[in-house]
């Protein structure tokens, strides 16, 4: 999680949630369900390179990487927080693969 200042939050996000109106907006004239997802990629990737450009001026290795890492982490900060509990959700109210348990009893096992 990107902890930021209080007054840094304060100010971005009005921008951001204009931002996901607008893209809600355009979704909206989309006949598939999920064509948000290009409408999400599209902000988030010109957004990191807009920054890249305005502070750095040019694209560097170090910034590839560093990018990298930052869409990495929300990758995988998202998966933990929301996708894991909802998966646990659903295995519970559905049941799990059988393989699963059998596969996790082979490790235990020496």
């Amino acid at each position: 999680m990107p902890y930021i200042l209080p007054g840094q939050r304060r100010e971005l996000d009005p921008l951001i949630d204009a931002l996901a109106a607008q893209i809600v907006q355009q979704a909206q004239t989309l006949e598939q369900e999920a064509a948000f997802a290009g409408l999400l990629n599209y902000a988030c990737t010109r957004l990191a390179l807009q920054v890249v450009r305005q502070r750095h001026g040019r694209l560097r290795y170090w910034l590839i990487a560093l990018l990298t890492g930052v869409f990495k982490n929300i990758a995988d900060e998202f998966y933990r927080r929301l996708a894991i509990p909802y998966e646990e959700q659903q295995k519970t109210g559905h049941g799990d693969v059988d393989l699963y348990a059998a596969l996790l009893q082979d490790i235990q096992t020496p």
